[in-house]
């Protein structure tokens, strides 16, 4: 079985909104057994260009948790807030 993954990438537009939505975020994970990989900024972009400076992975079992996830009333509750927040590039992968 292959792993599936949420990547984001994220300019902050309000630091005290954007901390209230990653303090929720975490319990819309915990049902689909999803992980945090990674969280950090950008250093430099060595080819080409990124216009986010932050970004977030999470490693989840299956695509189809990805989609249950995103899709779920959970997580749907929390995307005014985000989009408050911060923009917000969300991709889903697949592992190959």
């Amino acid at each position: 079985m292959s792993h599936a993954y949420v990547v984001g990438q994220i300019t902050v537009k309000y630091s005290d909104l954007w901390a209230e939505y990653r303090a929720k975020v975490p319990e819309t994970l915990a049902p689909w057994g999803a992980e945090l990989v990674f969280r950090g900024r950008q250093v430099a972009a060595l080819s080409g260009e990124n216009g986010h400076g932050d970004i977030v992975v999470i490693r989840f079992p299956s695509v189809a948790a990805v989609n249950g996830w995103f899709t779920s009333s959970a997580y749907q509750s929390l995307i005014p807030l985000r989009q408050q927040a911060a923009d917000m590039v969300l991709l889903s992968y697949e592992e190959v």
